[in-house]
């Protein structure tokens, strides 16, 4: 067998990557890829804990690339392993891409940002609900982004990632457009083709509005054919204003949501396959968070499910409403496609 030098250093590099990030071990100072990098790609972010850096940092907001300013990951997607890298289960954008280093039978998937700085590896090691990846970063290549400061550092199209935060100089707002004068609240969910999850959950009570629409992914002004092969990140999803005196936010989980799709299906619902039709609850405050946990877990307890529940509970980004031909669509095309039903 012909030796090849190149490789080996190589393989060696990505071993030492896999070992920081499955012990608590610090971020390499220097870099032994074989690929051009300069040490400046690498570099140590000022005043980061030499043992493990973010290891403390459980603040919302982003993280980009510390040298070119490439978005990568949000702390929704954050792992906590305890190691001495950081974990995320996804990309906030796409800028990075894995590559395969092959020898000896071996494979060892590698991380790089589209401009090819080294970021780290991908492992098959993620949680399972998440589509079971994990992103181990070198953090001396990340720089950590509060979500007040997004909009101040120039990402403010990711500001809405985090409703709950103001962004500095620029007071929170929220506002709410409804049908009536009646105190309402508003459910996002997405559990596969918003025609049917709409057509059903309108027969609830207490329901005054549905509007079919895009959320949870990075692209700004969404269309419809954006939302195949994953382009936008976005999820088909429903927006639901309801009177909470009539039908409360659990109600709508329990005795709706989780019964009209199958919520252990990973990115997919009947025939129809893809990320954005994910099952996702995406709360609009605290106490929906609680709620839509709880309820993931009685869906999970409930008999109902055979496999493990793989709903997303996230935070509501940026709404966009769908084209209008998609507005109450089987209201308009009786017998058209849908592949949602009640179940017992």
């Amino acid at each position: 067998m012909e030796f090849r030098p190149g490789l080996v250093i190589a393989l060696m590099a990505l071993s030492l990557l896999v070992l920081a990030c499955r012990a608590d071990a610090g971020p390499l100072a220097t870099t032994t890829t074989t690929t051009t990098t300069t040490t400046e790609a690498l570099r140590v972010p000022p005043g980061c804990d030499q043992k493990g850096f973010f290891r403390d940092t459980h603040d919302d907001g982003v993280y980009v690339h510390n040298v070119t300013g490439e978005v990568l990951f949000s702390s929704l997607q954050r792992i906590d392993t305890g190691g001495g890298w950081p974990s995320f289960s996804a990309l906030l954008a796409p800028n990075a891409v894995e590559s395969n280093v092959r020898a000896e039978g071996r494979v060892k998937a590698e991380l790089r940002t589209t401009k090819n700085a080294p970021l780290g590896v991908v492992l098959r090691d993620g949680p399972a609900d998440q589509g079971g990846l994990r992103s181990c970063v070198n953090p001396a290549a990340l720089r950590f982004i509060p979500a007040a400061m997004l909009a101040a550092e120039g990402y403010a199209q990711f500001a809405s990632l985090f409703p709950f935060s103001s962004q500095k100089g620029s007071p929170m707002t929220t506002t709410t457009t409804t049908k009536s004068a009646t105190a309402t609240e508003t459910a996002i969910l997405a559990g596969g083709c918003f025609w049917g999850m709409e057509e059903i959950l309108m027969k609830a009570p207490g329901i005054i509005d549905i509007e079919a629409g895009y959320t949870g992914g990075w692209l700004e002004n969404p269309r419809y054919d954006d939302t195949h092969d994953s382009k936008s990140g976005h999820a088909e999803a429903i927006k639901v204003i309801f009177d909470p005196t009539k039908i409360t936010f659990a109600q709508i989980l329990d005795e709706w949501f989780f019964r009209m799709h199958d919520p252990t299906s990973l990115h997919r619902q009947g025939n129809d396959t893809g990320t954005q039709y994910r099952s996702a609850i995406f709360f609009t405050s605290p106490e929906q968070h609680k709620v839509a946990e709880e309820a993931k877990v009685r869906a999970g307890a409930s008999g109902r499910w055979k496999k493990p529940i793989v709903t997303e509970v996230v935070a509501a980004s940026k709404w966009w409403p769908a084209e209008a031909y998609h507005q109450d669509y089987l209201q308009k095309n009786p017998g058209g496609y849908t592949c949602h039903f009640m179940r017992d």
